[in-house]
């Protein structure tokens, strides 16, 4: 009997200027390993609330497993065996009240500065080890009663922009277009990748002409190609490939500015779904909660207003009400992951959920003792783990054990650089 020639998983596709890791085939599976025994993916979900949480709403009073669940913990507290609760950390150097969102996932210092550039964000260093296993490499999505805005940047430090429509996000993952559509959507990803030739070849006449410093900035560039060539390579090879159909049916377009909470939930949703037919394995979500949320009730005033509520009691007592609503849903997103078995274990039990803002204090604009909680992937949870208020533990240092739970050989990150203390595999 003869076997088919096994693929090894480090293969490459090569062309000009390109090289791409080949997306997990099932020739790169011996077959007799091909059976539900193969191990269940990791997953990461990265979630910004950039508006603050108030911190003595948050963070328990006392560290180790034995503490006291504050108000918003007690909304989780079903969960608090599947979740670790961070006092004292933050990104060293970050600062500039509401500019360092743009860091949350970077750690890249002084974003307020007037020659900040940004770095890669976490989401997207793991997409770029693990994506090329899914469809999707990466979800990007927003809830926002403003401009659609993103935590997600690329190794070349360009934003990239959200899918802050649920419904559109839903056609994006599980509607299946006719064959004229996808016929039309291969030509233009062709047309794409013909397009990035020309303007590389025009780029690098140009190099030959350009100073030093210029030529550090066509790197840059260049960097930016590759990375748009690996996205529409990998968009061919799936386009040919049907979606999953899933029992939820697509939701609704949410048009109302005060109906946040009901995109956000709707979009959890979505996620939840995208991570269970393994259509992702790796998506952040940015929550800009403006306007007033009026389907919040007793809220009468717009939220970033409530986040500068100068400690007068009414103010606060509107804000958690919104921030509280807010934990409600996350609640119900990690709850569903854990509803869902897979293979002897639950989708959060293979899905690491960052949760967190930019701000310590969103009332005075402070940039320190971030309020975090991570929950599922994995980890030897149930705990409140207390660093220095005033000297902070790097929280990129969570996400280096984020990464290396994820199977990505990463001994540091941005100013991580190692692993954070306490935390520990399940």
């Amino acid at each position: 009997m003869t076997f088919p020639r096994i693929l090894d998983r480090r293969t490459f596709l090569r062309g000009v200027g390109v090289s791409i890791a080949l997306p997990a085939l099932d020739a790169m599976v011996p077959a007799f390993a091909r059976s539900d025994d193969r191990a269940a993916p990791r997953r990461l979900v990265t979630i910004q609330t950039n508006l603050g949480i108030m911190p003595h709403l948050f963070f328990p009073e006392k560290g180790g497993r034995d503490y006291a669940p504050s108000p918003y913990l007690k909304v989780l507290d079903r969960l608090r065996s599947k979740l670790t609760v961070f006092s004292g950390l933050s990104h060293p150097g970050v600062d500039g009240g509401h500019a360092n969102e743009v860091s949350f996932l970077t750690g890249a210092a002084h974003p307020a500065g007037a020659g900040f550039r940004n770095t890669i964000s976490l989401d997207q260093f793991a997409a770029e080890k693990v994506g090329t296993a899914t469809r999707f490499s990466s979800l990007i999505v927003a809830v926002s009663n403003a401009a659609e805005r993103s935590m997600s940047f690329t190794r070349a430090g360009v934003l990239i922009p959200p899918e802050a429509n649920p419904a559109r996000l839903y056609r994006k993952l599980f509607i299946q277009g006719t064959a004229q559509e996808t016929a039309a959507r291969l030509q233009d990803l062709k047309a794409g990748r013909s397009l990035l030739d020309s303007v590389r070849e025009r780029a690098k006449r140009l190099e030959q002409s350009v100073a030093a410093a210029d030529r550090q900035r066509l790197e840059q560039y260049y960097a930016s190609i590759r990375e748009l060539e690996q996205q529409l390579l990998q968009a061919e090879s799936w386009e040919n490939k049907p979606k999953p159909k899933v029992g939820m049916p697509e939701p609704k377009e949410f048009k109302e500015p005060g109906v946040l909470l009901s995109r956000l939930r709707s979009t959890f949703d979505i996620l939840k779904l995208a991570l269970e037919t393994d259509s992702t394995r790796v998506a952040s979500l940015f929550i800009q909660p403006l306007g007033v949320i009026s389907e919040v009730a007793g809220v009468e005033h717009e939220t970033h207003s409530l986040t500068h509520h100068g400690n007068r009691p009414e103010m606060i007592a509107e804000l958690q009400k919104v921030e509280e609503a807010q934990f409600e849903a996350l609640r119900d997103f990690l709850v569903s992951l854990q509803g869902v078995a897979e293979k002897g274990q639950t989708l959060l039990d293979q899905t690491s959920v960052l949760y967190g803002t930019c701000m310590g204090n969103a009332n005075g604009h402070s940039n320190t003792n971030w309020p975090v909680l991570l929950a599922g992937g994995g980890f030897r949870h149930g705990a409140h783990l207390a660093f220095d208020k005033t000297r902070n533990e790097p929280l990129a240092n969570l996400f280096v054990s984020l990464l290396q739970r994820m199977g990505v050989e990463a001994g540091e990150f941005s100013s991580g650089k190692g692993t954070l203390r306490g935390l520990e595999m399940a």
